[in-house]
């Protein structure tokens, strides 16, 4: 055991999803434990830079890119002394990366966390189960229930970055949650490349089910929300639970892609439109006051003008409460990959462009619906003489958010009851009821 560990300053800087936040948040837990100073993307000068990067899509891969070249040309100034990298980007262009970065002093894949320790001169303790330095604020946090994926879709690269669908047993998972729970955290987000395959590697059948049972009976877990469900052959028993535990947020993220069934079939997403529909029919007659949100892909290899209208139409008639886009990018090694990438950037960008300004109209409308409704509200943050939470129906970072004003002092963390008063297109506003 080493006890001479000389007192060092070390930055994290995560680039991409929530899935690589916990990674993050996971490695400076163990460097905490070897009483190094850790912070998280901050301004203060620091010792060594740990960027844990992403290589999703191309925008993020060069975001990734020019915050490693960043931090090099600091540490060519002397204003820091170490740069090491990590991360999607760094394990699935090792070679390239080592070959080009000559002045990083150490590049990792997404399973190196025990080698990027031992390098930084600290012991990997492997008893640490589910101990993490949040990054969030203390009273939300993400679960990540499983790595890697076990989908074929040809457009995305994660299985090629990632591996293989691994599930962490229950048993640790709920460990996991009450450790949040027992440093303040009020509302846990389950994450994984694909929650509804949890438990298949691991148990020979899906569990999302049986975890989130055990998960809602924690003491203290008010809310628990899912995040990357997969539309084909989706758990009844999920719903199910959704509908008797008050705990289990009535919000359901489902990446749905595009409703073509020529795009969806080349996609290699497992299903049709026709059962899209059927599935969103199933959840809102069974929970009518669910809020779904989706992603989709516009500007796919072959996507018509026709095709797209399709897609406009599908989102205008099945109203979905959140959407996110984001344009087609080929990346090798995937079978879209070979399929010609026909359609220009300009035209991505206005299809991109004309589904986000039909999703702005459908969000205020619906948003305009919640005025006068009285609804349970968690602060997150107070800025100026304004106070920021959401509903149960919103995640953080990517969602509503609830605005209050008011003279009285609310706590950070705290459930209020609010009534909605006034709506914008992505935004609620609100007063305090109690």
């Amino acid at each position: 055991m080493k006890t001479n560990i000389p007192t060092k300053t070390i930055n994290v800087i995560t680039m991409g999803c929530s899935k690589n936040l916990v990674d993050s948040e996971k490695l400076m837990g163990q460097l905490k434990q070897n009483n190094l100073k850790v912070s998280h993307e901050s301004n203060t000068e620091s010792d060594y830079v740990i960027i844990n990067t992403c290589g999703f899509i191309k925008d993020a891969k060069e975001e990734s890119i020019e915050t490693i070249l960043n931090y090099i040309e600091a540490k060519k100034a002397g204003l820091i002394k170490k740069v090491f990298i990590m991360g999607c980007l760094s394990e699935r262009y090792l070679d390239d990366l080592k070959e080009d970065l000559i002045d990083a002093d150490g590049i990792y894949g997404v399973h190196d966390m025990e080698a990027i320790i031992k390098d930084i001169g600290a012991d990997y303790k492997k008893e640490l189960i589910g101990e993490r330095m949040l990054s969030t604020p203390k009273h939300y946090a993400y679960l990540k229930i499983s790595e890697g994926c076990d989908r074929t879709c040809s457009f995305c690269a994660i299985p090629l970055i990632r591996g293989k669908n691994i599930s962490l047993p229950i048993e640790e998972l709920v460990i996991e949650a009450k450790k949040l729970r027992d440093q303040g955290v009020k509302e846990i987000m389950l994450i994984a490349q694909d929650l509804t395959y949890y438990g298949v590697d691991l148990y020979g059948k899906k569990m999302l089910g049986k975890l989130l049972e055990k998960l809602s009976n924690i003491d203290g877990l008010e809310w628990i929300r899912l995040h990357y469900t997969y539309p084909t052959q989706f758990p009844d028993d999920v719903l199910q639970l959704m509908k008797e535990k008050s705990n289990i947020c009535h919000y359901m993220d489902i990446p749905l892609q595009h409703i073509s069934d020529r795009i969806l079939t080349s996609m290699k997403r497992g299903h049709k439109g026709s059962t899209t529909r059927k599935l969103l029919k199933k959840f809102r007659e069974f929970m009518p006051d669910i809020n779904i949100r989706t992603t989709m892909i516009v500007g796919y290899p072959g996507e018509t003008e026709e095709e797209f209208q399709e897609l406009l139409d599908f989102v205008k008639e099945s109203r979905f409460d959140r959407l996110g886009a984001f344009t087609y990018s080929p990346e090798e090694d995937t079978p879209a990959f070979v399929i010609e990438d026909n359609i220009s950037e300009d035209e991505k960008m206005d299809r991109l462009n004309r589904l986000m300004e039909l999703q702005e109209e459908i969000s205020f409308e619906k948003n305009e619906e919640k005025i006068g409704r009285t609804l349970k509200v968690i602060i997150d943050r107070k800025e100026g003489a304004e106070y920021y939470g959401r509903t149960e129906y919103d995640s953080p970072e990517v969602d509503n958010e609830v605005i209050i004003e008011t003279n009285n002092k609310l706590i950070v963390g705290d459930f209020y009851k609010v009534k909605i008063t006034g709506a914008e297109a992505f935004d609620l506003r609100g007063e305090i009821i109690s």
